[in-house]
C-alpha cells in the first residue's frame, strides 16, 4: 500500500445512544421515543469510517466487510482511546470491519469507560441534538508534565508524544508519518494544539474540523491546510458570535468575509458547510471561491453527514498531495457534498455512510 496515501484520524470514539422522537423535547417535557438504537460513533471514528468506506467498494460478502473486489484508494488509521469494556471492544471491531487500522487505539486507564453520545433525532426533519460524555476520550493526551520552568521543552515532549502515536499502520515503528492528519475537538484541546504544532514541524498536512467549536489560539491556524466548519463553528471561530450563525448561511458576502479572515490567519483552504443551503469554499491559491448548492435528498437522519463530508473531502486532498498535483477544492467539495447527501437518507452514524461504488 506504499503507493496510496495514508490518512490518520486523531479523535474521539463514542458509543451512540440514539432516540428517534416526534419533536425535540421542550424544557421539562418527557417524550416517548418512536425508536431507540445503539451504534458505534464519535466524530473521530465516524470520519475514519467515512475515509475507509469511501475509499473502497462494498464488500463481496455481507459477513466479511473487509473483502472487496477493488483496491482501496487510501490506508486509514485511527488514533484514540476506549475503555476496557464491551463498548470499547465493539468500537474496535466495527472500525476493523470497515478496513480501518486500529493499532493506534489504546485502552484508557482502569476505571475510565468508553465515551458515550446521547443523540435525540427529530424524525420529521432528521435534525439532531447531541450530549457527550467523553469518558476515555479525555485519556487522549500526553502524560502530565512535572513542575518545570522550561515551557519549550514541555511542548516538545508533548509534540513527540503525538508523533509517536501517528506512526501507525503497515510501517509502524519505521518512522513513517501520515500524508494527512484529520482532527476534531472532541479530545483534549492540549492534544489538538500539540498535534497541530507537531504536524507543522514534520510537514504533515492537517484537516481540522473544529467541532464542538471553541476559540483557538492564532497559532492553530498558521499553515493549516484545510479548515472545515459548519455555519455555527464559522461564526464562533470567525469572531461573529453564535447568534449570527443563522444569518451567515444566507449571506454570501458575509461568508466570503469570514473565509478571508481565516485565510489571513494562515489557513490555505476554508470550507463552510451550510446544510440545506449548500457549501461555501475558498482557497488562498488563485483566490478560488464559490457556493456549491446542496444536493437533493430525502432527509432521515443528519447524524454523520458532516463526518461523511470530511471523509470524502480528505480523500480528494490526500490523493492530490500524494500524486503531487494541484488540489481542486471545488471538485472535492462537490464530491463530498454528494456523499453527505447519501448519508442523510439513512438512519444511524457509521452504517449510514456510503461505500465508494454507491456513489458511482
Amino acid at each position: 500500500m506504499a503507493s496510496i496515501p495514508r490518512i490518520t484520524v486523531l479523535g474521539s470514539l463514542n458509543m451512540d445512544l440514539v432516540a428517534y422522537v416526534p419533536h425535540h423535547p421542550l424544557p421539562g417535557e418527557t417524550l416517548t421515543a418512536d425508536r431507540f438504537a445503539t451504534s458505534p460513533g464519535g466524530k473521530g471514528a465516524n470520519q475514519a469510517v467515512a475515509c475507509a468506506k469511501l475509499s473502497r467498494d462494498r464488500p463481496s460478502s455481507s459477513t466479511d466487510t473487509t473483502t472487496t473486489t477493488t483496491t482501496p484508494t487510501a490506508h486509514v488509521s485511527m488514533v484514540g482511546s476506549v475503555g476496557a469494556d464491551a463498548h470499547g471492544a465493539q468500537l474496535r471491531a466495527n472500525l476493523t470491519s470497515y478496513g480501518v487500522d486500529v493499532s493506534g487505539v489504546f485502552d484508557a486507564p482502569a476505571g475510565t469507560g468508553t465515551g458515550v453520545a446521547m443523540i435525540i433525532v427529530d424524525k420529521p426533519t432528521g435534525e439532531n441534538r447531541i450530549v457527550l460524555s467523553p469518558g476515555a476520550n479525555h485519556a487522549v493526551q500526553p502524560p502530565p508534565q512535572g513542575a518545570s520552568d522550561d515551557d519549550d521543552n514541555d511542548k516538545e515532549e508533548e509534540e513527540e508524544w503525538v508523533l509517536e502515536r501517528l506512526r501507525t499502520g503497515p510501517t509502524a515503528g519505521a518512522g513513517a508519518l501520515p500524508d494527512m492528519l484529520i482532527m476534531q475537538l472532541e479530545i483534549p484541546r492540549r492534544t489538538v494544539l500539540a498535534a497541530l504544532a507537531a504536524a507543522r514541524r514534520s510537514g504533515v498536512e492537517v484537516l481540522l474540523n473544529p467541532a464542538p467549536a471553541s476559540p483557538l489560539p492564532e497559532a492553530a491556524y498558521a499553515g493549516l491546510a484545510h479548515l472545515v466548519v459548519n455555519e455555527t463553528e464559522a461564526a464562533i471561530l470567525g469572531g461573529l458570535g453564535v447568534e449570527q450563525a443563522s444569518t451567515l448561511a444566507g449571506d454570501e458576502a458575509a461568508l466570503e468575509s469570514v473565509s478571508r479572515g481565516f485565510l489571513a490567519r494562515g489557513v490555505r483552504h476554508v470550507v463552510i458547510t451550510l446544510g440545506g443551503k449548500g457549501v461555501y469554499y475558498m482557497a488562498a491559491a488563485a483566490d478560488k471561491k464559490g457556493l456549491v448548492p446542496a444536493e437533493k435528498a430525502k432527509v432521515v437522519d443528519t447524524t454523520a453527514a458532516g463526518d461523511t463530508f470530511v471523509g470524502r473531502y480528505a480523500l480528494e486532498a490526500a490523493a492530490a498531495r500524494k500524486k503531487g498535483v494541484p488540489f481542486d477544492i471545488e471538485k472535492a467539495v462537490r464530491e463530498a457534498n454528494r456523499a453527505a447527501a447519501k448519508t442523510v437518507e439513512r438512519p444511524g452514524a457509521q452504517d449510514s455512510i456510503p461505500w465508494r461504488d454507491e456513489l458511482e
